[in-house]
């Protein structure tokens, strides 16, 4: 499992003081780009020259709010692991390991065509298949 802690800050909040929806995508997105940097040693700015990697699916269940001032848990892990999409748990929690909020989200590997008018699934190289299998958390039912 993958995992990184997050301060909320009051760019993430709205006019009720806790975190607006659509900031905890925000925070997801910051999460996997973290994952693909530090655990695969791809980060974006070496991913998206000649590909990228786009959500297609996302699934979440909104359980708790967090609030301004708060430090959460991000956590991420791989469920499903194709030739060229991958499938991704993931939870943030509070410092007491309440949820925040769960869900799954499908990643598609693209590659680009230099006028990057064009993308198409692709394949991931065996390295980072390899890179991967230390986040691979089998179901427990």
């Amino acid at each position: 499992m993958f995992s990184k802690k997050e301060k909320i800050r009051f760019q993430h909040i709205d006019y009720a003081g806790i975190v607006f929806y659509p900031r905890f995508f925000e925070m997801l997105n910051c999460l996997m780009e973290d994952w693909y940097e530090e655990a695969l040693d791809l980060p974006f700015e070496t991913l998206h020259k000649t590909g990228g990697i786009p959500t297609v699916d996302l699934k979440v269940q909104f359980k708790r709010p967090a609030r301004l001032g708060q430090i959460i848990t991000k956590h991420l892990w791989v469920k499903e692991l194709g030739s060229s999409s991958v499938l991704c748990g993931f939870r943030f929690a509070h410092d007491n390991d309440d949820t925040i909020l769960e869900g799954d989200v499908r990643l598609v590997n693209v590659a680009l065509n230099e006028s990057r008018t064009y993308m198409q699934s692709a394949p991931f190289s065996s390295e980072i298949k390899v890179k991967m299998e230390p986040y691979f958390v089998k179901p427990t039912s």
